[in-house]
């Protein structure tokens, strides 16, 4: 596999000026007991990393680039001995060899976007394989496949694609500047097609994941337990994958595209529109998506913005909301006709195609915090207007609706991948709450108040278990720590249940019985990562004893 598309990157003063402030190789060394892994590196080829110092401003620099949730800036965290950035699959074996041989905890950053930071903090000495070297991308017209490195983004994917073909799209997220390693781990949902042709992940056909022995391993040598994991269990639990290959999907060549926003200071007149959009977006033909953000402003005022995204002509779209959602008062020249990479352009808020490529981009430089809930069916009109009430009481806070009903969604089966929320979910809903910096000593408040709409919703939700997404990963579930050697195997596993049912439901043993195969001394591990079961063990209960 030759991946030829690979773009070099050009640090603008937007970010912190020229190239070699983020990729020279620095020799400061914190102290005596970090001199294995930079000798290991420089011994195996590896020269590109920085490792901690105080005076190191390239060390700073890389380390907070990536990072979206900006409450992991804050110097209160901790920080990694050394960062590393990989060149090339030779180089990121080695790397995660060197890693293993020292004991080292090694987080994977892909993108950056883990909801709790999980891809660059640590509570033990830790370090940083930062993928984002590792972006290249090579696309097959004729198999209409892509080998994608994990360190591209979803930004270079979509970009790549529009380059190649006009007719030929991708299933994923919607946010350009989320790492497709993390993104495809996780399963990979999309708003805008993910009804029309599943997650991401159900479009991978193959991947190469490195274990913690250095060793490469496809699909086959990998074994079918182990991909299946790969997709959907999760990141930075089974290896690092180096690369995916995903199966493009057939778009047309105008795409259509809209967002209205609504203001209203009646709690009744936005509460009819959000429990209009759950009874017509779920119902919607597969080709059409239409997501709702729902806030309000200082003035006490509700904004609810609809997007929708339609894979076929403006004439079409605007006459399918005229006829099944009259209430949005939609105009034909509301809609705007483009190519598919453009309307992912336009999805994401951005200017222009090529802003696909800048990973740097920075779209908030706010902390937050989020949760998610996956309904069964709608939201009572009583309950919409009790969560109305209850943004109205945060501007900093608001809410994102997206249908999983119908489609592929409903088509393939809850353990065809880890994610499990298919037939019979009826819509995903994010609460979020953000804050500026100088707020930080209201983090607390903030934070209460998501806790609050969160209990709230616990009314209308399923609760045994109440689910989650794990790439919208929520440390509130529960945590394992690793560094406690007196938790045994068996205790670990029912530990990890907690969060790991709510994650991947009736998945999860199975999920185990892959960590086992794949990584049996738990190499790579977070708070909230699947544990590994003992080979030896006798006497678990659960359904992935070998």
């Amino acid at each position: 596999m030759q991946l030829q598309t690979k773009h070099a990157f050009v640090f603008t003063a937007f970010l912190f000026g020229i190239l070699f402030a983020v990729l020279t190789l620095t020799c400061s060394i914190v102290d005596d007991d970090d001199d294995d892994l930079p000798s290991c590196l420089t011994i195996h080829g590896v020269h590109n990393y920085t490792t901690q110092s105080a005076s190191n401003s390239n060390y700073h620099r890389l380390l907070y680039v990536s990072m979206q949730n900006q409450l992991f800036t804050r110097s209160t965290f901790p920080q990694p001995r050394v960062i590393i950035l990989p060149e090339s699959k030779d180089q990121l074996a080695n790397v995660i060899s060197c890693c293993t041989r020292g004991s080292w905890t090694i987080r994977l950053r892909s993108g950056g976007h883990s909801y709790e930071g999980l891809s660059h903090i640590a509570d033990s000495p830790f370090v940083i394989i930062d993928l984002m070297n590792l972006n290249g991308i090579s696309i097959d017209l004729d198999t209409q496949t892509a080998w994608v490195e994990s360190g591209a983004t979803l930004g270079e994917i979509y970009h790549a694609i529009g380059k190649s073909s006009n007719v030929l799209g991708f299933s994923a997220g919607s946010c350009p500047t989320v790492g497709s390693g993390g993104h495809f781990s996780g399963g990979g949902y999309g708003g805008v097609m993910s009804r029309k042709y599943g997650l991401a992940a159900d479009n991978v056909v193959d991947a190469l994941l490195i274990d913690a022995n250095g060793l490469v391993l496809d699909r086959k040598s990998m074994g079918e337990d182990v991909f299946w994991a790969i997709r959907g269990g999760g990141g930075g639990v089974w290896g690092a994958v180096y690369a995916w290959k995903l199966q493009l999907v057939p778009v047309p060549k105008n795409v259509t595209i809209f967002k209205l926003m609504k203001h209203t200071s009646e709690v009744e007149d936005a509460s009819k529109l959000l429990h209009k959009w759950q009874l017509v977006a779920p119902k919607l033909e597969d080709d059409f998506s239409l997501t709702v953000v729902a806030g309000a402003d200082k003035n006490e005022s509700f904004w609810l913005m609809f997007i929708g995204v339609y894979l076929g002509p403006k004439e079409l779209a605007s006459s399918s909301m005229h006829e099944k959602f009259t209430e949005l008062n939609l105009l034909l020249e509301d809609c705007m006709e483009m190519s598919w990479v453009e309307a992912s352009t336009q999805y994401a808020g951005l200017k222009s195609v090529s802003e696909l490529n800048d990973r740097f981009l920075k779209y908030d430089d706010r902390a937050f915090k989020a949760k998610v809930d996956f309904p069964k069916e709608p939201i009572p009109m009583e309950g919409i207007k009790g969560v109305l009430e209850i943004l109205k009481k945060e501007q900093r806070g608001f809410m994102v609706m997206n249908a999983l009903q119908g489609g592929m969604m409903e088509k393939i089966s809850k353990d065809a991948t880890p994610f499990p929320h298919r037939n019979g979910t009826f819509s995903m809903i994010e609460y979020i709450v953000a804050w500026d910096k100088h707020e930080d000593l209201r983090s607390n408040e903030f934070i209460n108040w998501l806790h609050q709409l969160y209990d709230y919703m616990g009314n209308f939700v399923p609760n045994n278990p109440r689910v989650g997404y794990v790439n919208h990963v929520d440390l509130d579930l529960g945590t394992i720590d690793w560094a406690n050697k007196t938790i045994s195997s068996t205790r670990a596993i029912e530990i990890a249940r907690t969060w790991g049912e709510k994650y991947f439901m009736s998945n999860y043993d199975r999920l185990v019985r892959a960590k086992t195969l794949i990584d049996p001394n738990n190499v790579f591990n977070h708070p909230q990562s699947i544990p590994p079961l003992q080979r030896n063990h006798v006497g678990y209960k659960g359904k992935c004893d070998l």
